[in-house]
């Protein structure tokens, strides 16, 4: 878990780096192909891979719930879909912020 907010990036790599690191929500390795040595787009690629797998989990675990599921799926994917583009936000406006609920989990070391 994180034990407090990240350290700022220089300004010059999130300007630089700032579309690489949106990329990361869409694809996550993108970053750690682009710009392994950047501290923005890894931590936004820590954020993409952490949502991927959220999701995956979510529908997984909803999908298999008999009747639940199925009005649980949707809700969980709507919420997915809000995690998505705070992530997106967050990258355009050059903010290094953890997404709510599950940004707080480290997959992807930053540099």
């Amino acid at each position: 878990m994180n034990n407090g907010p990240p350290e700022s990036p220089e300004p010059e790599d999130i300007r630089s780096n700032q579309w690489i690191a949106a990329a990361a929500y869409l694809l996550f390795f993108v970053p750690l192909l682009a710009a392994p040595k950047s501290r923005f787009a890894m931590f936004h690629a820590n954020q993409g891979l952490v949502l991927l797998l959220t999701s995956i989990a979510a529908n997984l675990v909803l999908g298999l719930l008999p009747l639940i599921g199925l009005l649980l799926v949707p809700l969980a994917n709507l919420g997915l879909l809000v995690l998505f583009i705070m992530g997106i936000l967050n990258t355009v406006n050059g903010w290094m912020k953890p997404l709510p609920l599950i940004g707080g989990l480290i997959l992807i070391k930053t540099p």
